[in-house]
């Protein structure tokens, strides 16, 4: 079980609702947009209401593993670095899901759903710095960036152990590895603003 569970949370994470979603719609969201499975793509491609289905399930994804992670190792000295551990196993496996060739997300909405169970306290921190930034800048590329490296300084700040910080830290190192194509358009100022859509 020690074993079989983060290996469960990485294919939990790895189911591509995204790609689903699309497929019901009756397209391959790959083939429009920016080609991301997440749901700020799907949005783009089939409008707020498929959009929001796949935030949703992509949050669950995340949330889900670690919620059953913590019940079944509450009286387990692996609790407190294995249910992080678990967290980062599904942002994992949504950017890299061995059911579409390792090709993924970029892992936002996955790894919300993880810090939603880890400390709602961080999210809601989290939520206020996104929007705000979203909001000023028009980019939600940016928005996301700025949460995830902000994410590990409010969870020292609501005391959580620091396995969950760092746990927090390789989400926003990974977060912003699969955002490098981003990072380089809004530094040649080509990023799609949400404002001109």
């Amino acid at each position: 079980m020690d074993i079989f569970w983060p290996i469960a949370s990485y294919l939990i994470g790895a189911v591509p609702f995204g790609f689903l979603v699309g497929r019901l719609a009756g397209i391959d969201v790959r083939a429009g947009g920016s080609g991301n499975i997440g749901a700020t793509n799907v949005n783009r491609l089939l409008g707020k209401k498929f959009g929001v289905m796949t935030l949703i399930l992509d949050c669950l994804k995340g949330f889900f593993p670690i919620f059953l992670a913590a019940r079944l190792y509450a009286a387990s000295p692996l609790e407190t670095w294995l249910v992080p551990a678990c967290g980062v196993l599904a942002v994992v496996g949504h950017m890299f899901p061995v059911y579409l060739g390792f090709r993924g997300g970029k892992g936002v909405a996955t790894a919300l759903g993880v810090f939603l169970f880890l400390s709602p306290a961080a999210v809601g921190i989290s939520l206020l710095v996104f929007v705000a930034t979203v909001g000023f800048t028009g980019f939600v590329s940016a928005g996301s960036l700025l949460t995830a490296a902000l994410m590990p300084l409010w969870l020292l700040a609501v005391k959580m152990p620091m396995v969950t910080v760092l746990a927090a830290l390789v989400i926003a190192v990974l977060i912003w590895f699969k955002h490098r194509d981003n990072i380089g358009r809004l530094r040649r100022g080509e990023e799609k603003s949400w404002k001109k859509r």
